[in-house]
C-alpha cells in the first residue's frame, strides 16, 4: 500500500508568487466537493500509516481496515482520542504515549506544556501550518512580526514564529513578560504586526504610552489563546489596527482561522474536522454545538479522531472572502463538563449512555442545582411525541441512577426547549 507521504506527492498546491494574491494558494477556493474527494481519498491512507508507524494507534485500530475508511460515516466509527487522557497515556508509554510516528530523536524540538502534555516538533517547514492563517490577516514577505507567545518550553511561541518565517517575515521572538522592554524593542524596530493573545497587546501599548515611546508601527494582528471580545477588537480597530484570530493546538497545529471579523473560522486544508456530541464520538448535525473532534494528516504525529475538548459548531455557508472550506463559529467553551453529584463522578459520556437507551430522546441535558443542603440533578429531555409521557420519564429515571449511580429526577420538554450551546451537564449549584 502506497504510504501516506506518497499519496500527498499526487498532489501538490499552487503557492501564490506575489504578496499582492487574495489567497495563500488554491486549495482555498477549491470545489467543496473536489476537496472532500481530496480528503477522503487521503484518510485510508493517513489511518493505515498510524496503524503501521505509532504504536497506540496499532493496537486501537487493530481490527480497523484502513482502506475501508473512505467517508465521514465510517471515520465515525473509529475510536476517539481524547486530549484529556494525554498524561495518562504518556506516564504509561513515555515519552508520547505512542501517538507520534517519528522517533523523539527525529523531531526538530520536544516541548513541555501545563498539564504535563509533551509535544514533538516534526522535521518539517511550518510545521504547524501557520503561515495560512498569517496570510489572511494581512501578513507578508518583509514584515516585520513582534512575537509574544512563550518560547520556554511550550511551543505558542514556535507554532507563530515557523509560520511567520515560511511567510519571509521577521520575526521579534519576545515572548512573555517584561513589557517594558518589550514596549522599548517595539520602538525601535517598528514591527508592522503583533502575535500573541488578544489582551497582550493592549498591555505593551499602554506600557509603551507610560514610557512616551511610539508604537503605532503596529497596523494588524494575529492573536490565539484567549477570548477576542468584541469590545477589544474595537479598541484595536479605533487605533488602527486590524485584528483576526485563529484555532490551534500543539498536538494538531492550525484547526480553523478568521479571514473576516465576526465572520466565523475557516478549518485548515490538512485536516478533517467532526463536531461530536460531548462525551460521545457521535457527529451531531450542522449547526448543533458539539466537541471538536480532528483526524490531522501529518505523518509525523498523524491522530486520528483526537477530541480536543473544545466547543464549536458548524456554521452554513461559505465565506464572503472566496475561501470555500468549512467554518466553524469559532471557541464557544469546553465539552468536558464532569461534575460531582452527591460524592459521585457524573460525566458527559455517561449521560450520552444514558439517552442512547432511549431513542425517542432528541437531545438531553442534566441540571444538577441544590436545594438546601441537597444536591439535585434533573435529566431534561427533549422529546418529540407524548412530552406528558409518563411511563418514558419513569424509564429514563431508572437508566439514570443505573449508570451514573445517582438517583435523579426526569422532565421531558417539546423539541427546541433546551439550549444550542453544547452542555450535556450544566452546573448551577453556588456555594457562597
Amino acid at each position: 500500500m502506497a504510504s501516506i507521504k506518497q499519496g500527498r506527492k499526487a498532489r501538490t498546491p499552487k503557492r501564490r508568487k506575489t504578496g499582492a494574491a487574495a489567497f495563500y494558494d488554491d486549495l482555498e477556493t477549491r470545489d467543496p466537493v473536489a476537496r472532500e474527494a481530496a480528503l477522503m481519498t487521503a484518510l485510508p491512507l493517513q489511518i493505515a500509516h498510524a496503524k503501521a508507524h505509532a504504536p497506540r494507534f496499532t493496537r486501537l485500530l487493530a481490527e480497523i481496515d484502513a482502506t475501508a475508511v473512505t467517508s465521514r460515516e465510517a471515520l465515525a466509527r473509529l475510536p476517539v482520542t481524547r486530549k484529556s487522557d494525554l498524561p495518562e497515556l504518556q506516564h504509561a508509554v513515555p515519552p508520547l504515549g505512542g501517538l507520534a510516528a517519528i522517533q523523539p530523536g527525529a523531531a526538530s524540538r520536544l516541548f513541555a506544556s501545563p498539564g504535563p502534555l509533551y509535544e514533538p516538533q516534526g522535521p518539517r517547514d511550518d510545521y504547524w501550518r501557520t503561515a495560512r492563517a498569517l496570510y489572511a490577516a494581512g501578513f507578508r514577505p518583509g514584515d516585520i512580526v513582534h512575537n509574544t507567545f512563550s518560547y520556554h518550553l511550550t511551543p505558542g511561541g514556535w507554532i507563530l514564529d515557523m509560520g511567520l518565517r515560511a511567510l519571509g517575515c521577521a520575526v521579534v521572538p519576545a515572548g512573555i513578560g517584561n513589557s517594558e522592554a518589550q514596549a522599548q524593542a517595539i520602538a525601535q524596530y517598528r514591527p508592522v504586526g503583533y502575535s500573541g493573545t488578544p489582551d497582550y497587546l493592549l498591555v505593551l501599548l499602554d506600557a509603551a504610552a507610560k514610557l512616551h515611546l511610539d508604537c503605532s508601527s503596529i497596523v494588524k494582528a494575529m492573536v490565539s489563546g484567549g477570548a477576542l471580545y468584541p469590545s477589544l477588537r474595537q479598541d484595536y480597530a479605533a487605533r488602527g489596527i486590524s485584528v483576526l484570530q485563529c484555532y490551534a493546538t500543539a498536538e494538531l497545529g492550525l484547526i480553523a482561522y478568521e479571514s473576516r471579523p465576526d465572520d466565523g473560522m475557516i478549518v485548515d486544508e490538512h485536516l478533517i474536522v467532526e463536531i461530536v456530541r460531548p462525551g460521545t464520538g457521535d457527529p451531531v448535525p450542522d449547526g448543533e454545538v458539539g466537541e471538536v473532534v480532528v483526524t490531522t494528516l501529518n505523518p509525523d504525529y498523524p491522530l486520528v479522531r483526537f477530541a480536543t475538548g473544545d466547543l464549536s459548531a458548524i456554521l452554513p455557508g461559505l465565506s464572503p472572502c472566496g475561501r470555500t472550506n468549512t467554518r466553524l463559529r469559532g471557541w464557544l467553551g469546553r465539552a468536558d463538563q464532569t461534575t460531582k453529584v452527591k460524592g459521585m463522578f457524573v460525566q458527559p459520556s455517561q449521560i450520552a449512555d444514558v439517552l442512547r437507551r432511549h431513542p425517542a430522546v432528541a437531545r438531553g441535558r442534566l441540571i444538577v442545582s441544590r436545594e438546601g443542603a441537597a444536591d439535585v440533578m434533573t435529566l431534561h429531555c427533549e422529546v418529540a411525541e407524548n412530552a406528558g409521557n409518563t411511563a418514558l420519564a419513569t424509564a429514563l429515571a431508572d437508566t439514570l441512577r443505573s449508570v451514573c449511580k445517582v438517583q435523579g429526577e426526569v422532565a421531558l420538554q417539546p423539541p427546541g426547549a433546551l439550549p444550542n450551546d453544547g452542555k450535556v451537564i450544566e452546573d448551577t449549584r453556588t456555594y457562597g
